[in-house]
């Protein structure tokens, strides 16, 4: 699920918004009225979507926006002539007043983009420092000597162990190393 967070001056819109939300289908983590509560509530986050207005309490959404987690979006919400002096700065806008179905036909598909994102992160193969390689091939070629294995056997090993246990290929080179070397 995609977090989505909403920040309003006045509580009980931010209320409302979220209440539209959630009878469409989408989980919304959180509901503000400052910029600052908003990014509190980011920080704890990989990505997501923040619903805002123009101007917040403490800080106007530009602000807002800069303050940010990296794979967070924004969706401004404001009136037509303040809406026309943000575009091309990669913010999402909706000009009230709101119809519901266009915010519900927004946020759907900056749910389905944050997903994307999230999806291919999750494909890219991870980048190993050196002392966590020098881990694994120490762990293989100790398994290799000691158990008389090919280097591919040690890898499988490994990797079927890792899979078993639960732990990254890393943790289990290095349990490998700690219970053969003692």
């Amino acid at each position: 699920m995609t977090n989505i967070i909403v920040v309003l001056p006045k509580l009980e819109e931010a209320k409302g918004v979220k209440n539209i939300l959630v009878r469409s289908g989408f989980q919304v983590t959180g509901i503000c009225t400052t910029g600052t509560q908003a990014i509190s509530q980011a920080d704890g986050l990989n990505d997501g979507i923040v619903i805002c207005s123009y101007k917040l309490a403490d800080m106007i959404y530009t602000e807002l926006h800069e303050d940010l987690p990296e794979g967070f979006e924004m969706l401004l919400m404001a009136s037509q002539n303040l809406i026309s002096e943000c575009y091309g700065n990669g913010i999402v806008c909706l000009s009230m007043p709101l119809k519901v179905q266009d915010l519900i036909n927004t946020v759907n598909l900056m749910v389905e983009g944050v997903e994307r994102r999230r999806r291919k992160r999750r494909m890219q193969p991870k980048v190993r420092n050196a002392a966590d390689e020098k881990a694994i091939k120490d762990a293989k070629e100790l398994l290799m000597v000691r158990n008389h294995m090919t280097e591919e056997e040690a890898h499988r090993y490994l990797q079927k162990t890792s899979m078993d246990s639960g732990t990254n290929l890393v943790e289990t080179a290095q349990m490998v190393l700690s219970m053969m070397t003692e």
